[in-house]
């Protein structure tokens, strides 16, 4: 859904990432995206350092799915001035989460370009599930 989304808005240069093949068949059949790579966040992935202008991941980053480590890699794959945005649970943050945002604005590795306000994900079927958009500026 976030790849059509993009494309709506004028977006035409997308890859998309994800563990399951399933997942990419169906990303497949929409059309918009370029590569199409199996890989797992919190393991390095398969992009040169600044390979993207932005990295997107919405409602990846959570519990179970994956650690809070991938930031790094995220960080690694986009380009110095390029952004890092993604949706994270605000009512119920994954582990590890809040550290490694602060680690990497400590370090300098990226700013907070913006810190959306909360919103409900699922608001049909889970409406206690609460989010946040993080926007971060690679630096």
């Amino acid at each position: 859904m976030l790849g059509a989304a993009l494309v709506d808005r004028g977006f035409t240069d997308l890859d998309a990432l994800d563990l399951s093949p399933a997942m990419l068949a169906e990303a497949e059949r929409k059309s918009v995206y370029g590569t199409l790579t199996e890989a797992k966040l919190g393991d390095p992935l398969p992009f040169a350092s600044g390979a993207y202008d932005a990295v997107i991941a919405c409602g990846v980053l959570t519990t179970g799915h994956a650690p809070a480590s991938c930031l790094d890699e995220l960080v690694r794959i986009t380009k110095t001035g390029g952004h890092v945005i993604f949706t994270l649970r605000s009512d119920l943050t994954p582990p590890g989460y809040d550290d490694q945002i602060a680690r990497l604005l400590e370090t300098e590795r990226w700013e907070l370009v913006e810190r959306g306000a909360e919103l409900q994900a699922m608001p049909t079927s889970e409406p206690e599930v609460l989010v946040r958009v993080w926007a971060f500026g690679v630096t």
